[in-house]
This record gives C-alpha cells, structure tokens and sequence, in this order.
C-alpha cells in the first residue's frame, strides 16, 4: 500500500507539472495584448513597454515559465492586473462560493441517482423502470444552461420558491446559503444524477446475478437487506470512481451555472479574467482547478481499498 501511495503520489506531481506547462502556454497563446487592455488604445508605446517589464512580458518564455513555476511553489500568484488586488486573495473569496456549490451539487446527485438507480433495478421490466430511464435520458440530453434559464422563470419568476440570483455565505447565514444554492446545485448536479442513475443501475444488475446473492436469497434473507448490503455496497467502487471524476467536471463547468444564476464564485471570475486579459488570474484559476482534478483522482484511487477490502492495489499480494 505504501508503495502504490508513493507511485501515486510520483505520477501526481508529474502530472502537475505537465499541466503547469499547458497552463502557461495556453495562456500565453490567448489573443490580444494585457498590457493594452490595462493601459488603454491610447497609450502609449513606452507606457506599454513600462507595463509589460512590470509584468516580465518582456522577458524570453523560458524565464517566464520558470518564474511563474517558482512563484506556484512559493504560493506567489501575482496580482491581477484588471483590478490589483492579489490572486490568492481574489481566489480565497470566490472559490468557498464554487466549493458549496459543488458539494451541495454532489449531495443532490448522489441522493437522486442512487435512488432513481436502485428504482430502476428493483423494478425491472416494469414502468418505474421506464421513468427512471427516461429522467437519466433527460439529464443527459438536456443542456444545463438552458434548464438553468428554465428553472429560473418557472420557479423564481413565476411560482417564487427560489431566489433567482445572489449569495449568502456559509459563516454569515448557513440556512439561508443553502436556500439561495438549492436552485443552482439542482441544475448542476442534474447530469452528474443522470450519470450515476445509469451506472448505478447497471452494476447493480450485474451484481444482483452473481452467485453469492443468488445464495443470500436462498438463505431467507429479506429483498431490502440484499438490495442494500449486497447491491449498493458492491456499487459503491464505481460510483466512486464516477463521482470523483465529476466532481472536478462540476467545480470546472459551474462557470455556465454561476453566470446564470450571478453567483460571485470562481466561474464569474475566470469570466472576468478571460475577458479582460488577466494572465495572472487565468493561470491562477486553471491551476487551481486542475489541483483539485489531481487530488480527487489520487483520493478515489485510495479509497477503492477502503471500500472493498478485496481490492489490492500497487501489485501487492
């Protein structure tokens, strides 16, 4: 185990690093100039050249990428040059906004899909079957953005259950946070549900066949208890697997729902910065993102031993 950990670990800093790189020149290869964007169209040419020193624009990419690589380490991520203030501070303030989102979203999808999954196997053949198939097929097909816009006018707008835009924080007002995050977790965690409803169903078909629950039926045991201690709990690696690969999708595609619904977290600010040019925040924001991509991924490999004992990682006996 202490070796797989250690390889997980190697293959995670590599991949760190890797990414670091596309960030850079991804960046880099965006169009237009920051330095006209914060000095204006009529600035000047030694204005411009003032800015871009200030920023190490004028410096050869190598040592550009290598600084930043050191500032990353150092938890220097500069400042934005469209407002001024300092990266860290600006991603401190907006990424607790996008983490509750995800979470809440995580939590709604998981609670409806298994459910909607364990539905549509304990029914087989019969119609709540067919709706639970259908309500996945919905999830998959429907855009987010679109049944954001939806969700808005018919339950905002005109029935008035939900707020249709703004923010409490957690430490201010925690159950007024979660009523103004219900609507938009809803709508971003709608695929993510419709994804786990498929897969929960379809392993648990496979699981439900197997010959140790064929054995647990002649034994006497109830429906419920095989359905949940056999059924769920040896589903569970793959909606593990699922789940840690969305999440990082949901902090990442919570950009189209934060805009709908004008929520001040980390989607709103990469708008800002990819419209406005800031190098500085894109870099920051993307980094962060792909951070959290590596670390949900090195967590889902760890837990595959915790939930079933029968796996062995890392090559081990």
């Amino acid at each position: 185990m202490i070796r797989f950990i250690a390889i997980k670990i190697f293959q995670s800093v590599i991949t760190f690093i890797i990414s670091a790189v596309l960030i850079f020149a991804g960046v880099r290869a965006l169009p237009g100039d920051p330095a006209l964007v914060m000095a204006g169209e009529d600035a000047t040419p030694d204005q411009l050249a003032q800015i871009r020193a200030d920023l190490g624009l004028d410096q050869p990419m190598v040592v550009q990428f290598f600084h930043f690589l050191g500032n990353i380490f150092t938890g220097d991520l500069g400042a934005s040059t469209r407002t001024g203030q300092t990266v860290v501070h600006m991603i401190s303030t907006t990424l607790p906004v996008t983490l509750w989102l995800a979470a809440y979203a995580v939590i709604v999808a998981v609670v409806v899909g298994i459910a909607l999954g364990m539905v549509a196997e304990r029914f087989r053949g019969r119609w709540p079957e067919g709706v639970a198939n259908v309500a996945a097929l919905l999830g998959l097909s429907i855009p987010n953005f679109w049944l954001g816009l939806l969700a808005i006018l018919l339950l905002a707008v005109t029935l008035n259950w939900f707020p249709a835009s703004g923010y409490v924080a957690m430490t201010e007002n925690p159950l007024k946070c979660i009523y103004y995050l219900t609507l938009p977790a809803v709508i971003l965690g709608v695929t993510l549900a419709a994804v786990i409803t498929r897969q929960t169903r379809a392993s648990m078909i496979e699981t439900m066949s197997t010959d140790y629950v064929r054995t647990a039926r002649a034994k006497g045991l109830r429906p419920a208890r095989i359905l949940f201690r056999y059924g769920l709990r040896n589903s569970l690696t793959v909606l593990v697997t699922i789940i840690g690969l969305q999440l990082g999708g949901l902090i990442s595609g919570a950009v189209v729902t934060e805009r709908i619904f004008a929520l001040p977290g980390i989607g709103k600010l990469t708008l800002d910065a990819v419209f406005s040019r800031d190098y500085p925040v894109i870099q920051a924001v993307v980094l962060v993102i792909t951070i959290f991509y590596i670390v949900i991924n090195l967590a889902v490999d760890l837990l595959y031993s915790v939930i079933n004992p029968q796996i062995r990682v890392g090559g081990g006996r």
